[in-house]
């Protein structure tokens, strides 16, 4: 027979890990460069950038534009990785409880 019970608990300890999780990606920074290494950007995985550094042979007024381009690519190098990151670390709690890979994209958990 069914044990709505064992369920509930089951659901209850599944969210509990899932907050745990979004605790530790918050955690976790990723690192972004282009232009070579010339614009590197550390940030976290949920979007908060911590460092940014720029080769200073990039700065002069006439290389604004290309800087500004190579700033928005190093931002997006780290938004990437901080995606894969969040995945890979969620696919792996999941693994940790037991749970199918997948079950929380695409309307998985019924809470």
């Amino acid at each position: 027979m069914f044990n709505m019970q064992q369920m509930m608990q089951k659901a209850q300890a599944v969210q509990k890990k899932m907050a745990e999780l979004q605790e530790e990606i918050a955690k976790l920074e990723v690192s972004g460069q282009s232009g070579g290494g010339l614009v590197k950007v550390t940030m976290t995985c949920k979007g908060m950038m911590r460092s940014l550094m720029i080769d200073p042979s990039l700065i002069s007024a006439e290389d604004k534009e290309v800087l500004e381009d190579l700033i928005k690519a190093a931002c997006n190098d780290a938004r990437e990785k901080a995606d894969q990151k969040t995945a890979d670390e969620t696919q792996k709690a999941m693994a940790d409880m037991g749970l199918p890979p997948g079950m929380l994209g695409g309307g998985g958990l019924p809470f």
